[in-house]
């Protein structure tokens, strides 16, 4: 098993969520062998009529077997089984690793979210630092990182990444009864694919996926719930003005966005436009997990001005100036490249600017590092 670096808690309850593949069950069960633990699949469907009749039967079986450590996998299936572990976090203090591919119950089903008393944690497809000498850019690109399908050939790639597209639509959005109707849902997420980093317009995406305007919102949120993508808003020194503006979509794999788009099977060339795009996601989605791995908060947005001058990220870090910066797919270094840095960063106060790409050199130009982007990451993770 390739060691992941999500650090989570050894001496306190926690959730980890992450969408379905990501490995959550495999790493608990690597995590767990050290442990005395009692494993509830809920996910195996007499385990999950048992506990959906009866939760209480939580308590009892617990105390026949009398472990140190609960693991409850996919906990969102039975929120109301959230009480009973509340209550023996209270009367018999057992520890509780609680996964789940969906969040959306129990935030938006009120569920109880155990008051503070269990950390949160989330686990994300493989990063380059996971993979070490395993990494290949190019594959990473247009197959993903998915743990379960790197070892595939090819042609099996390509079927698993279909089945996890029509398995996500059944086993997420109707058997969570998420939506009444899967058919205008399916529609909205291939336009969905198509705009995937880029800024959203809700009413092309509507007339593009033959549904109305008022669901498109809806249905990204819904993308959000269930860790299938994210939202990166755009730059605004206030909060709220920056969530009134319009925001871009990424999804939380490549090799995902790539089967939506029905390219999976195209060959994925490099320096071509759909290179350049994907480069441009998988950076930005190495930033999303490692932050969360590393527990940084750092913040991140985008930036496009009145004049459409745009930069791809902006990181916000707590105590530090923030970072500008720019990605290109291009393995040489171009002095073009960071115009629109040099330009707008006359708005931001002393930030730090960089331009990442496949150049295996570093070169500062008018105050302008130009980086290998992996080396980029490891400076602002490091700083």
């Amino acid at each position: 098993m390739i060691p992941r670096i999500c650090n989570i808690s050894n001496s306190h309850s926690f959730f980890q969520f992450g969408p379905r593949g990501v490995g959550k069950t495999t790493f608990l069960e690597s995590w767990s062998k050290s442990r005395s633990t009692f494993y509830i699949d809920l996910l195996d469907p007499q385990t999950y009529q048992r506990y959906f009749l009866k939760p209480q039967l939580l308590i009892s079986d617990w105390e026949a077997i009398g472990s140190d450590w609960i693991i409850i996998d996919e906990i969102q299936k039975n929120p109301s089984l959230l009480d009973v572990i509340q209550k023996l976090m209270k009367i018999k203090k057992p520890l509780f690793a609680l996964t789940g591919s969906s969040a959306r119950k129990l935030r938006r089903g009120a569920a109880n979210l155990l008051g503070g008393r269990a950390f949160e944690f989330h686990l994300h497809p493989l990063t380059h630092i996971e993979l070490g000498s395993k990494f290949n850019l190019l594959a990473s690109l247009k197959w993903g990182t998915l743990p379960y399908i790197s070892e595939m050939t090819d042609a099996n790639k390509v079927r698993s990444l279909y089945s996890y597209v029509s398995t996500y639509l059944k086993e997420e959005i109707l058997v969570e009864q998420i939506v009444r109707k899967i058919e205008p849902f399916q529609r909205f997420l291939e336009v969905a694919a198509q705009m995937n980093g880029k800024i959203l317009n809700y009413a092309k995406i509507a007339r593009d996926a033959g549904v109305e305007e008022k669901s498109i919102a809806r249905y990204f949120q819904i993308l959000d719930d269930t860790l299938i993508g994210f939202h990166l808003y755009p730059f605004d020194r206030s909060i709220r003005k920056q969530q009134s503006k319009k925001a871009k979509f990424y999804f939380f794999d490549t090799g995902v966005t790539r089967t939506l788009q029905n390219k999976i099977t195209l060959e994925l060339k490099k320096q071509s436009k759909d290179f350049g795009d994907y480069f441009e996601q998988f950076v930005i989605l190495e930033f999303f997990r490692l932050n969360e791995y590393y527990e940084k908060h750092f913040e991140f947005t985008y930036f496009r001005s009145k004049d459409d001058l745009e930069i791809d990220l902006i990181i916000k870090r707590p105590g530090l100036s923030e970072v500008l910066i720019e990605i290109k797919s291009k393995d040489y270094f171009d002095a073009d490249d960071s115009k629109s840095l040099r330009s707008i960063a006359k708005e931001f106060k002393k930030p730090e600017l960089y331009v990442f790409s496949n150049c295996q050199t570093i070169s500062l130009f008018e105050k302008v590092h130009y980086m290998p982007w992996n080396l980029g990451i490891k400076k602002i993770f490091e700083s």
